[in-house]
């Protein structure tokens, strides 16, 4: 599988293992686009590893989506994408000197259309607080409730956000919220990926070659994306 990131193209499976080839756009510096490869590379190693990442010019790391100026993340954090009746949830692990990340685990809250939304949003609810409760979670990410036009839909994407939130206020947990366009560009690199885009490159990260249902992928690309970009 490969990614492309602002005309860098990366083989996510050589990648993670440091045998990355990488083709970089046209340049008047073959010499700066050696480097460039060399950066990006070394950088997604070193950060998936959770060793020191190298020194790199602030331009490729900020297209690779990779802050330099903390260490790699480690636990475990749970992405949450809310909607009513199709709720993501996915357990992400950071452990030190593992050249992967680890989906512990994933599931979608489905709750029928027969059920009322005060079905739905405890079922919700009930998932979230069955995890957090089970898994020592260091943080939770979500996403962002993104602009709507029609004000029903904005209240019950509101409402599925609320339950699964209050599931992990009631324990104290810290909740970070990311907008969708953050996350695709942070673990896809193309702001505008499609959903299948994203579920494939966060298989790759995992290490996975099986199909991902698309409301966990994205819960996993959130969790993934707070790992790899928030400051703390």
């Amino acid at each position: 599988m490969s990614l492309i990131i602002r005309g860098i193209v990366i083989d996510w499976w050589s990648a993670t293992s440091g045998r990355a080839e990488l083709t970089c756009g046209p340049s008047s510096n073959p010499h700066n686009d050696l480097m460039a490869r060399m950066n990006v590379r070394m950088m997604w190693k070193a950060k998936l590893e959770g060793t020191a990442v190298p020194s790199a010019s602030s331009s490729v790391a900020t297209a690779a989506g990779i802050s330099l100026s903390r260490p790699a993340y480690i636990g475990k954090i749970l992405g949450i994408d809310p909607s009513l009746r199709a709720t993501g949830l996915a357990l992400v692990e950071f452990v030190a000197g593992q050249p992967r990340p680890t989906l512990i685990h994933s599931e979608t809250v489905r709750v029928p259309a027969r059920f009322t939304q005060a079905e739905a949003l405890g079922q919700i609810h009930q998932a979230v607080a069955r995890i957090v409760a089970q898994a020592q979670i260091r943080h939770v990410a979500l996403e962002q409730l993104i602009y709507v036009q029609n004000v029903r839909t904005a209240q019950i994407l509101g409402a599925a956000r609320g339950a699964a939130v209050s599931a992990v206020a009631m324990v104290g947990l810290e909740i970070f919220e990311y907008p969708p366009l953050r996350v695709k560009q942070a673990v896809v690199g193309v702001g505008r990926a499609s959903k299948e885009q994203v579920a494939r490159t966060v298989m790759a990260h995992f290490g996975h070659i099986a199909a991902m249902d698309f409301d966990e992928a994205d819960a996993a690309a959130v969790a993934l994306c707070h790992a790899f970009t928030a400051r703390f």
